[in-house]
């Protein structure tokens, strides 16, 4: 558990389970510890969510000191595609995308979920970084390609993580959906167990696995953790519709800077 200064309890913040680099910051958050109320109670970060934006302030600003983050996070305009912007470089207005990244230290890519599955990569040496919001729809649309490719580096030497996202028994969609999705991949058939009805179980894990390997990407670690069955911990938006979100955050640190996280 991270705490920040001032009152109120630690935050609930997890640590990647990978070999990545020393120099590679990496958390991603939980719904503990922070100050938002209702069904966004406690620490959401979404501000497009129908949150107090003073709550949602305040914990992005606990989340900079918890962390010790060497400065904001740039917070996408999220929109279920498969766009990729490269940071600092794209300003306010070039931030509609569903992932980023960085070789800047100091530059903090983040995305934000609540069922979606968020992944991080970065590269062997630490030298590139990159965080990706990969829904369905995001993977149909090949977001977790664009960013193996934006990275410019050889795919066998990037690491994935895949964080807290919603699991296989809990995530059911249709045959137009599945189909979308073997469209893309036609490997994937595993992924998905049939539910009768003409729906299916999908795992999304598997799904972003099957990519990043058939992308290059062998390295790939997390993808154990289900959003909707742990409501204590997490939000979920098939769960409770309106909720909060949890941010999934990768930087290069910069020993210049005298970053403590």
């Amino acid at each position: 558990m991270a705490r920040g200064a001032g009152a109120g309890p630690p935050l609930g913040i997890l640590r990647p389970d990978w070999p990545a680099p020393a120099r590679i910051g990496a958390a991603v958050t939980t719904r503990r510890g922070g100050v938002s109320r209702g069904p966004y109670a406690e620490f959401n970060l979404g501000d497009h969510v129908g949150d107090d934006p003073r709550a949602v302030s305040a914990n992005r600003a606990r989340l900079i000191e918890a962390l010790g983050l060497p400065e904001a996070p740039r917070w996408l305009h999220q929109c279920h595609g498969a766009g990729v912007v490269h940071l600092p470089e794209a300003g306010a207005a070039g931030l509609d995308a569903d992932a980023a990244w960085t070789e800047r230290p100091g530059v903090v890519c983040a995305v934000l979920t609540a069922d979606c599955l968020p992944v991080l990569l970065c590269d062997r040496r630490g030298a590139r970084v990159a965080a990706v919001h990969a829904g369905w729809r995001g993977l149909a649309a090949g977001v977790l390609e664009t960013a193996v490719r934006s990275l410019t580096r050889s795919p066998a030497e990037l690491l994935a993580w895949l964080g807290p996202a919603i699991g296989p028994e809990s995530f059911e969609i249709g045959d137009e959906v599945r189909e979308r999705l073997l469209a893309g991949d036609p490997r994937s058939h595993d992924a998905f167990q049939p539910a009768g009805s003409g729906r299916w179980r999908a795992d999304l894990c598997a799904l972003a696995r099957t990519r990043l390997e058939a992308a290059g990407v062998r390295a790939v670690y997390g993808g154990t953790t289900c959003t909707l069955r742990d409501p204590r911990r997490f939000y979920s938006y098939r769960r409770d519709g309106a909720t909060g979100r949890m941010a999934a955050l990768i930087w290069i640190r910069d020993p210049a800077a005298g970053a403590r996280s």
